[in-house]
């Protein structure tokens, strides 16, 4: 058993990485091997400087080589990656599952992320959700396995046969393929029985999302549907009952 604290311990620094690499997303490499720096001064970061939620407190948001605010932006990234593992274990325990489900958080605090910055949910993101769905449904409720499957499958034709006949309609494109594999995905976490629940509360905070956004929205404006998604999806994988 892995002390609680230790997922906890891990959010913020999953959090940190996952800011970099939003930040960093047209350039991957630089993502994965360049040091971090101000995005002020360009002056290199020290270790001291990326504890997460440590040096932002400590450095009273703001660079210690130039003085420039240093935004709210990783700070906020960390703080939600804290609370989905925090979520994670107040529904499921100290134990495997909440593992999974945090892991799931935070893969989809990712896509939400880069979604909302760039309108696109990469296929290195959404495919290996898919099959890590599968595969925790085989570890947790093999007995399940075929439903999920069936409900990935769902979910992305479903999604893009929606798109197909708006496209013939309106002559363009309402949902992106990336929405349709984040759908997906979510069926592979979720089954067959809760698709249909994903995509009414996914809607609806689309809706509020949209909302919030602009205050007046034209026939064409382009709006990340993939933040709706991930956080309906999050939401009632917590709320699924224990096998």
């Amino acid at each position: 058993m892995i002390p609680f604290w230790f997922i906890l311990a891990c959010g913020p620094i999953i959090g940190s990485w996952i800011g970099v690499l939003v930040r960093r997303f047209p350039d991957m490499q630089s993502a994965l091997w360049g040091r971090s720096a101000c995005e002020s001064c360009s002056a290199k970061l020290r270790v001291r400087d990326l504890v997460p939620l440590v040096s932002f407190v400590a450095l009273r948001g703001r660079c210690r080589h130039c003085g420039a605010p240093i935004g709210w932006f990783h700070l906020a990234i960390e703080v939600a990656a804290f609370a989905v593992g925090a979520a994670a274990l107040s529904a499921d325990g100290n134990g495997l599952r909440a593992w999974c489900d945090a892991a799931l958080g935070w893969a989809l605090l990712l896509a939400a992320c880069v979604d909302l910055e760039y309108f696109v949910l990469p296929d290195w993101i959404t495919l290996p959700l898919i099959l890590a769905g599968l595969a925790v449904t085989w570890l947790l409720d093999p007995g399940s396995l075929y439903d999920h499957a069936a409900a990935a499958a769902l979910g992305y034709l479903g999604f893009r046969l929606l798109n197909a006949a708006y496209r013939a309609w309106r002559g363009r494109d309402g949902l992106g393929q990336g929405d349709a594999k984040l759908l997906a995905a979510a069926g592979a976490w979720l089954g067959a029985a809760a698709l249909p629940n994903e995509i009414l509360a996914a809607g609806l905070l689309g809706l509020v999302g949209a909302l919030f956004i602009r205050r007046t929205l034209s026939a064409d404006a382009k709006l990340p549907f993939g933040p709706a998604l991930a956080l309906a999806c999050f939401g009632l994988r917590l709320a699924m009952p224990q096998v």
